[in-house]
């Protein structure tokens, strides 16, 4: 008898053990956690979510994030109660093969919730089986990379990467300019030859193209300037090279130290033309929607890829994408600000600059529904008065911003407009200091031949120009005479 008790006791006790474990498991169940808050006398509504870093996490068998954040100051406006349940499918919302939607807009169609909080983007679609309030956050498409997948070797001439086009192309104009501007001077001015007949000047085209040239080293070749027009120029000339490559040298070092020029996806167009990489996005998302009814051809080689490989390259959750992306040559198609988190989180991500089909995120309601505009009101008062902004920064606040990649572009024209117009400036100065100088020359020549100050000018400024073509007349002149 004592022992049929003490077995009856044992196998009691060993139920309830396990009854105990069993509650304890589906306490720690994600699908089964719930934050609530209820108050006697108010509405409770039942708000369905899906977890999503950093819209809505488990932390300590609670649920937290930017989604419950705004949840409790939706609720604190507009006084109601609410009870937290995670989607049982775990998906956004789509319409499945039988015609029904799944995910967050099928239980608000089946009225298993009645608010849908969550990063849940606003599409026509959707907006005509459900309603959905004021976008509480803006984002668009983008393109996930791992670094290290989609680095480049330099090329041949990286090392003209620090400057435009546009602003090599005005280098060269501006050292030819120059150059020519110090050939005219040093013919015009008399302080530079005095006697064009029997002297020889030594800036000619080819000495001031290699003078010029000597300047961009930092190098002070010959022939050395004499008159103050040609020395106006050549100072000139020495600042804007002076200022130029330390600006070279500043941009170069940017560009090394960034390496953003070794990221060759740029846009969908890029990621559609290689072929290291796979790409793909959500099962059942917006974004796959987006490009199966899109007629951009891009966009329709992009889900054409997608749809063909669908089992492969299409993922389930957005945490199992980011792991996919950092452990193998995948690139992921996603919400852009979404994107921007995992980025920085995850320093050997980056996100391709190209965003497409500008979209926001949206309170899912019934259609019949009285909370709608309440909500959409709500929203509105929160963003004027910048507490979303507030809450964007929280939730997206990580150490790894610190270290995010630096965005580096060429040095375009613009950046160096007031160097080339001091350089203009400065041309126009010596050759307008060259043309007093021979006119002064020409003044006190004038009085000597008793000519007009206007003709002894020209005769100076032709003989000048001409000094070759002038010497060969007088050598065959000569020569004649001898004859």
């Amino acid at each position: 008898m004592d022992k049929g008790l003490h077995f009856l006791f044992c196998v009691i006790t060993t139920m309830l053990l396990l009854r105990e474990s069993s509650q304890t498991g589906e306490k720690n169940d994600p699908k089964m956690l719930a934050a609530s808050k209820s108050e006697e006398g108010l509405p409770t509504l039942t708000v369905t979510t899906i977890l999503e870093d950093p819209y809505v996490m488990v932390r300590s068998a609670e649920l937290e994030g930017y989604c419950i954040d705004l949840l409790k100051a939706l609720a604190a406006m507009l006084h109601f109660g609410y009870k937290v349940k995670v989607v049982g499918d775990g998906q956004y919302g789509a319409v499945s093969s039988n015609g029904n939607w799944t995910g967050m807009i099928g239980e608000i169609l089946r009225q298993e919730a009645d608010i849908a909080v969550a990063p849940l983007t606003v599409t026509s679609a959707r907006e005509e089986v459900v309603s959905f309030t004021t976008p509480f956050l803006q984002t668009g498409i983008g393109i996930l990379l791992r670094k290290d997948t989609v680095s480049q070797e330099m090329s041949f001439f990286h090392f003209l990467a620090p400057f435009s086009k546009e602003t090599w192309t005005g280098l060269l104009f501006a050292y030819v300019l120059t150059c020519f501007c110090l050939f005219l001077v040093a013919r015009l001015s008399p302080c530079e030859w005095n006697e064009p007949k029997n002297e020889e000047n030594h800036f000619t085209f080819l000495n001031s193209l290699w003078f010029g040239a000597g300047a961009l080293a930092l190098q002070g070749v010959t022939p050395r300037p004499k008159a103050l027009s040609v020395r106006v120029i050549a100072a000139v000339w020495w600042l804007f090279t002076i200022a130029l490559l330390a600006a070279y040298i500043a941009n170069f070092t940017a560009l090394l130290s960034s390496g953003s020029e070794q990221l060759p996806i740029q846009t969908f167009e890029d990621l559609v033309k290689q072929r290291k990489l796979e790409f793909g996005t959500l099962d059942g998302s917006s974004t796959f929607y987006f490009f199966k009814n899109s007629k951009n051809p891009i966009h329709q080689m992009v889900y054409e890829y997608m749809d063909k490989r669908r089992d492969h390259v299409l993922v389930k959750t957005y945490q199992e994408a980011v792991q996919r992306v950092m452990e193998s040559n995948y690139a992921f198609i996603g919400e852009s600000i979404s994107q921007d988190l995992a980025a920085a989180r995850h320093c050997n991500l980056i996100r391709a600059p190209e965003v497409i089909g500008a979209r926001g995120f949206g309170i899912a309601t019934t259609q019949a529904s009285r909370w709608t505009k309440k909500l959409s009101i709500a929203v509105l008062k929160l963003r004027e008065s910048g507490d979303l902004d507030y809450l964007r920064n929280k939730w997206w606040e990580t150490s790894c911003l610190h270290k995010s990649r630096e965005r580096w572009s060429p040095l375009q024209p613009q950046a160096l407009g007031g160097l080339f117009l001091t350089l203009a400036i400065g041309l126009a100065l010596g050759v307008i200091a060259a043309v007093v100088e021979l006119s002064n020359k020409s003044r006190h020549a004038a009085g000597h031949v008793k000519k007009s100050c206007c003709s002894v000018f020209t005769e100076e400024m032709c003989t000048r120009l001409r000094i070759k073509e002038n010497t060969r007349q007088s050598q065959e002149t000569s020569g004649r005479a001898n004859a």
